[in-house]
C-alpha cells in the first residue's frame, strides 16, 4: 500500500503535466509545468481520475514483476521514449516508422502480454461455485502428487515438480513440451520414469493440470549449498528464487523429498509432510467446503503417518 501511494504521487506529476512538459525545452519551464499541475486540482474527480489510473497502471506492474515478461515491458517502454525524441527532433521517416507501429499497439500489447492477460482475469472469478470445484480439483492433485512422490520416493525415482502460483511460467514452459494433462499419479510415474523421454526436466503444474514436462529451470547461484545437492536440488531453488513458485523434488540417489520455496530448501520430508505442506500453500480456508477439504486431506495425512509407521 505503501508503494502504491508513491506510484499515485508520480502519476499525479506525470500524468497532469505531460502533454505541457513534453513541448518543454528548459528546466525552468518544466519545474514551472510541475507547479501548475499540483494547483490545477480543484475537484475531487480529478484525483481519484488519477488514483484509478494509477491502480491500474501498478496493478499491472505487480502482475508481470515476478515474470520475464517485465523484460518486455521495459523494451516497450524504450521503444515509446525513442519515439518520443524522434518526435521532438522532426525526423520525418523514423517518426512514419514508429507511428505506424503505435497505430497497432494494442494488438500487439494482446499478443505479447496474453498469457499475463489470463492469469489477471482468472484473479477476478469469484463464482463461488467454480471456486468449490477448483478446490476439489486442487485437493484431487494433492493426493496424486503425494501418491506419486512417495512411489517415486521408494523406488529412488528422480523426480521435480513446479506448481505455477501467481508468476507465469510461460517461459519455463516453452522450454519443454506441452502435456496439458490431467494430474494423476500414473501420469506423474509415466513422466518420470528413468527411460522416458521427458524424464530428465522438470514438470510444471498450473490450475491443477500437468501443463508440460521436459522442462529446462535456471540454477541457483547460491555457491554456499552442501556439495550433497545435486542438479536437480540446485535447479529447484534457482526456480523458487526467480518465482513464487513452489517446487518439489524427490532425489534419484536417496530417495528423499524435498521442497523449495521463496530460496529456501526444506529437505528429508515424509508422505504426510509434503500433503501438509501442499494444502496449507494451496488449499484455502475462508469457507466451510474448503475446511472440509482441508480436514479430509489431514486426515489422509495421520493415515499415511500411521501406515509408514507400520
Amino acid at each position: 500500500m505503501h508503494s502504491f501511494v508513491h506510484f499515485a504521487i508520480c502519476c499525479i506529476f506525470l500524468l497532469k503535466s505531460g502533454v505541457r512538459m513534453y513541448h518543454a525545452l528548459s528546466v525552468a519551464d518544466t519545474f514551472r509545468d510541475i507547479g501548475n499541475a499540483i494547483l490545477s486540482f480543484r475537484s475531487l474527480a480529478d484525483v481519484l481520475d488519477v488514483l484509478l489510473v494509477a491502480f491500474v497502471i501498478y496493478s499491472a506492474i505487480k502482475l508481470i514483476r515476478e515474470t520475464r515478461a517485465i523484460q518486455l515491458a521495459k523494451g516497450f517502454i524504450l521503444l515509446l521514449l525513442l519515439y518520443a525524441a524522434v518526435y521532438l527532433l522532426n525526423m520525418e521517416v523514423s517518426s512514419y516508422m514508429f507511428s505506424l507501429l503505435f497505430s497497432n499497439i494494442l494488438l500487439v500489447l494482446v499478443i505479447i502480454f496474453s498469457p499475463e492477460i489470463r492469469h489477471a482475469l482468472d484473479l477476478f472469478n469469484f463464482k463461488h461455485g467454480d471456486e468449490i470445484q477448483r478446490q476439489e480439483r486442487l485437493a484431487d492433485m494433492i493426493n496424486a502428487v503425494t501418491k506419486a512422490c512417495a512411489d517415486m520416493s521408494d523406488k529412488r525415482i528422480g523426480a521435480l515438480l513446479v506448481f505455477e502460483r501467481e508468476s507465469i511460467l510461460g517461459d519455463i514452459i516453452n522450454t519443454g513440451t506441452l502435456v496439458d494433462a490431467s494430474i494423476s499419479a500414473e501420469m506423474i510415474g509415466n513422466i518420470f520414469y528413468p527411460k522416458a523421454p521427458l524424464h530428465d526436466g522438470a514438470a510444471v503444474i498450473r490450475d491443477a493440470r500437468i501443463c508440460a514436462a521436459g522442462c529446462i529451470l535456471p540454477l541457483t547461484k547460491n555457491t554456499n549449498l552442501s556439495s550433497e545437492l545435486g542438479t536437480r536440488h540446485r535447479a529447484a531453488l534457482g526456480m523458487s528464487e526467480q518465482s513464487d513458485a513452489l517446487v518439489i523434488v524427490v532425489s534419484e540417489e536417496t530417495g528423499a523429498i524435498s521442497a523449495a520455496s521463496k530460496g529456501n530448501l526444506r529437505r528429508g520430508l515424509s508422505s504426510g509432510d509434503l500433503r501438509e505442506l501442499l494444502t496449507q500453500t494451496f488449499i484455502k480456508t475462508d469457507n466451510n467446503e474448503d475446511n472440509r477439504l482441508k480436514k479430509l486431506l489431514k486426515g489422509r495425512r495421520k493415515h499415511e503417518e500411521t501406515a509408514s509407521e507400520d
